[in-house]
């Protein structure tokens, strides 16, 4: 099931299309044509990789005299494409058309949609015009007539449709968000991303590249890739979900800062980068986690991961028969939970590396994005000659995780309070409670004055101090 073109083989899966040719007059006197009595020609489009990841649609004709011949070819084509199940046919689109550089229109209608028509795929396409917009639209939509949701935009469209998609799955089966222990029902709709954002994180760290042409064309052909996504919770109450990076102090407070400078566009976050760094503001609180017993390696490892990962697989796998063991409700409270208790200066919960182009390998070059955890960075008050070592180390091939101020765990849940909060004793959660008794107060005065930071939620701001996440 292979067609051979001047020096390579493409497997079935790699076909885009097939179309009939018609050969038109120029064509024909350009030599190759002319010995022919009346050519009968079709194209075959398919997936041409490049270097770095990069995807671009390639296209070989073949031609014959015989009409019936070319016909059969034609059909035996498209039978083998018919075979390919796990494609799309009909997609529901959203675009952002103010994030980024404001290009996500005519990206979509120059590079992508030409694509869809070309493989067949029927595009109901909905452009937003608010905050929440696509979010709101996925509780009313007939969701089950679409194969997948495609965002064009950056980080917080994907954010924007997966939370509707999540949401929408939950509220038709009658589970409550609200509750941190509900277990929730998985989304059987994928969420294709055609990158146009000032961050493509999410898409940089699945695919491997930024680029609206390679996505597009993986969402054709139907490559998934699962990815695990963290709730927050704080009081009771459902937050957010995250898929990239959950970040207190160091990244909290860019962000803040850079939401007010919007108008600075993406320089905007190196600005507000070089301002937080000089501030240096560090936070005190503790952190309880609950190990991730189930996952295969360590955030020290080689390894980052690929579609297909074995580690996420086993993962998986092992965390299935965990729950069978022991089941649910058991293994949430007797699981040990540790405690550590400190001054931070960034405290990072990511799901996946987080890599971009500015970060070749992300915060956490060998998280997996779907082993069932989170990899929790924590970077302890140092100096800032020492904090701007590690924030080098995202940037090139060094251990990052190499320093005696930073610890890393791999976690499946884990809560944060606040020391401002601990001594109002207004939000020590349950397990705090229950667990540890009462907090330590032998600490000076000084330390206390330290306000609290914000959470970077996916780049989004999160003003709770104290959070839930599993």
């Amino acid at each position: 099931s292979c067609v051979h073109t001047e020096n390579c083989f493409v497997p079935t899966s790699e076909i885009i299309a097939v179309e009939e040719t018609d050969l038109n007059k120029k064509q024909r006197n350009s030599g190759k044509w002319q010995k022919m009595a009346k050519p009968h020609a079709f194209t075959v489009y398919y997936v041409k990789k490049a270097r770095n990841h990069r995807w671009r649609c390639g296209d070989v004709t073949f031609w014959c005299v015989d009409e019936q011949l070319c016909n059969q070819w034609i059909q035996a084509l498209k039978e083998l494409l018919e075979l390919q199940k796990a494609r799309p046919k009909h997609l529901l689109v959203y675009i952002n058309p103010y994030g980024g550089k404001r290009q996500g229109k005519r990206i979509y209608e120059q590079k992508v949609a030409p694509l869809f028509g070309l493989a067949s795929i029927s595009t109901d396409v909905f452009i937003t015009e608010r905050a929440n917009h696509a979010k709101d639209n996925l509780f009313e939509v007939n969701i089950n007539k679409y194969d997948g949701v495609v965002c064009v935009g950056g980080d917080g469209m994907f954010s924007e449709v997966m939370h509707g998609l999540i949401g929408r799955m939950q509220k038709d089966s009658g589970i409550d968000q609200n509750n941190p222990k509900a277990p929730l029902v998985q989304c059987n709709i994928r969420i294709g991303i055609i990158p146009a954002g000032s961050t493509d994180c999410i898409c940089y760290s699945t695919v491997g590249i930024s680029d609206p042409v390679t996505s597009a064309l993986h969402i054709i052909i139907g490559d998934s890739q699962p990815l695990d996504v963290s709730s927050v919770h704080h009081n009771n109450t459902f937050l957010k979900y995250t898929v990239s990076l959950l970040g207190y102090g160091f990244y909290g407070d860019v962000l803040k800062d850079s939401e007010k400078k919007r108008w600075m566009g993406p320089m905007r976050y190196d600005y507000s980068g070089v301002k937080t760094f000089l501030s240096h503001h560090c936070y005190e609180g503790t952190i309880y986690f609950q190990p991730a017993k189930h996952t295969l390696g360590s955030p020290r490892d080689k390894d980052s991961c690929r579609t297909g990962c074995h580690i996420c697989r086993q993962s998986g796998q092992q965390l299935v028969e965990q729950h069978k063991k022991c089941g649910l409700k058991h293994e949430e409270d007797e699981e040990e939970w540790k405690v550590i208790k400190g001054k931070f200066l960034a405290i990072n919960a990511v799901n996946m590396s987080c890599a971009c182009p500015r970060s070749p390998k992300g915060l956490s070059p060998a998280a997996h994005l779907a082993d069932g955890s989170s990899d929790l960075i924590l970077v302890r008050k140092c100096s800032r000659f020492d904090f701007l070592r590690y924030l080098i180390r995202h940037t090139n091939q060094d251990d990052q995780f190499d320093f005696s101020f930073v610890d890393v765990y791999r976690v499946k849940s884990f809560q944060f309070t606040s020391k401002l909060l601990e001594d109002n004793e207004s939000d020590v959660t349950d397990i705090g409670k229950k667990h540890f008794g009462q907090f330590c107060r032998d600490h000076p005065a000084c330390c206390c004055s330290i306000a609290n930071s914000t959470w970077n939620c996916d780049g989004e701001t999160l003003n709770s101090s104290a959070i839930e996440v599993r």
